[in-house]
């Protein structure tokens, strides 16, 4: 699999298009932080981007918009969300779309934070067009289908009635709500066959009937896999923190990237008949 990084020197100006999943940022895991700063970095760097999708599981567990809006102009300062709300900001006056998904973890992340940096929230299924190709993008947890004990909580947490009653709790109360049902759900996951937390055939099949090709993440196992439809699935990765005990820990992650060798056409603008979707390895040093 070809490094981002390569891509990022070598051809800067064929990358359009960027879309990661399941970073699972939180306060407890800076170095992830980090390594999020450093690829807005990397995106403010490319000439021709164009979007950033967030395809779910932006954060670790997220209580509500009102959980960071609600803050002193002071206490914003020196929050940790903060950094990275003025570096989207500054990547979308750029000239960068910035899409943001749910996820199984932050279903509850709303329009009024996206706002703050001029961000749009999507829903599943999203399509995007890549050249002549249709892609479907979602999260991917409603296609884990054997785990009939989540999709019934999923079920039950995307319903809008469940997620007034949550969000009309104290922020104190949501997240004693929301550290419970984590504990909950590690203890679970830890008693299941490894086939259950993964995608059913059968619902990948019925998914990718309309398109060409799926991407989505929530499974952990960045690949490619071609389906019994002659269709593509491509599953993004997590974002790992590798070498925790040493000084310069590493995070590494798979992600999507829509390139065009020639992504400008006669009248100087984007070009997407010829582009191409792909998975690239992030890697960074922190």
């Amino acid at each position: 699999m070809q490094s981002f990084n390569h891509l990022m020197t070598t051809h800067p100006h064929e990358v359009q298009q960027v879309l990661i999943s399941d970073l699972h940022l939180s306060p407890e895991e800076p170095a992830l932080v980090q390594a999020f700063l450093a690829l807005l970095d990397d995106c403010l760097a490319l000439p021709q981007l164009k979007r950033l999708f967030i395809l779910g599981d932006w954060f670790e567990v997220w209580i509500g918009d009102d959980a960071y809006l609600s803050l002193s102009k002071d206490e914003r300062q020196t929050h940790w969300l903060t950094p990275l709300s003025v570096k989207l900001k500054k990547l979308r006056v750029a000239g960068c779309e910035i899409l943001v998904m749910h996820g199984n973890r932050d279903f509850l992340l709303g329009q009024p934070f996206c706002n703050l940096f001029g961000g749009e929230l999507i829903y599943e299924p999203y399509t995007l067009t890549v050249g002549q190709k249709n892609y479907r993008l979602e999260h991917g947890d409603a296609l884990c289908i054997d785990d009939k004990k989540y999709q019934f909580f999923r079920k039950v947490m995307r319903n809008r009635l469940t997620q007034w009653y949550l969000l009309s709790k104290s922020l104190e109360k949501r997240l004693a709500i929301a550290d419970n049902m984590r504990q909950k759900s590690q203890q679970n996951n830890a008693n299941k066959a490894a086939y259950i937390m993964d995608v059913n055939e059968n619902a990948v099949i019925q998914a990718i009937t309309a398109s060409d090709a799926l991407v989505h993440g929530h499974t952990h196992r960045p690949d490619i896999h071609p389906t019994s439809n002659d269709k593509i699935r491509y599953v993004l990765g997590d974002w790992r923190l590798l070498d925790s005990g040493t000084r310069q820990p590493k995070v590494s992650a798979v992600i999507g990237a829509v390139t065009a060798d020639d992504c400008l056409n006669k009248d100087k603008k984007p070009n997407n008949n010829g582009a191409e979707f792909g998975l690239f390895e992030f890697n960074i040093t922190i």
